[in-house]
Order: C-alpha cells, then sequence, then structure tokens
C-alpha cells in the first residue's frame, strides 16, 4: 500500500488500513521515528479516556465485586490458602 505526501504535508490512509484499526475522523495516532521510519500507533489512551465514567454499575454494585466474579478476588483480598492435594475446589 502506498501514500502521498499532500502539499501541506497531509496524507491519506488506504481505506484498508482505517477499516482495520477502526479509524474514523477525528482519531488520533501517535507519530513516532524509529530507525529512519514513520510508524503510526493507534492512540488507545484517548479511547480509554472516552470511556471512563460511561459505565454504570447496578445500585449496590462496587468495582470490588465485580473484580471478584471476574477473578475469584479484588485488590486487598487475602490470597486464598492453597489447596491440599485431592482437595475439590
Amino acid at each position: 500500500m502506498e501514500a502521498t505526501v499532500a502539499e501541506r504535508g497531509q496524507i491519506t490512509l488506504p481505506k484498508a488500513v482505517r477499516d482495520a484499526l477502526g479509524l474514523t475522523k477525528g482519531s488520533k495516532l501517535k507519530v513516532e521515528l524509529e530507525n529512519g521510519r514513520i510508524v503510526l500507533r493507534k492512540d488507545v489512551g484517548d479511547a480509554l479516556s472516552r470511556l471512563r465514567g460511561r459505565i454504570k454499575l447496578p445500585p449496590g454494585v462496587t468495582t470490588d465485586d465485580i473484580m471478584r466474579e471476574l477473578r475469584g478476588r479484588a485488590p486487598g483480598d487475602p490470597y486464598p490458602a492453597p489447596r491440599a492435594p485431592g482437595d475439590k475446589p
């Protein structure tokens, strides 16, 4: 794939690249130089910051409750005691 640099330094990313990365108008990209190459990286921090505060938990449910459900423990919970061989989970 190729892209041409326009008069004002702009390039158009091929549609296949935009689609593969989910880039839309206003998407932020990180521009870096690595060994004489231009590297573009999708700025996922921007997407995460836009999501912050949008997910509402049901009344009475805490993030620790969710962590316990997903991982079996939440930050600050004591680690479970090791099981002896033959013990059932």
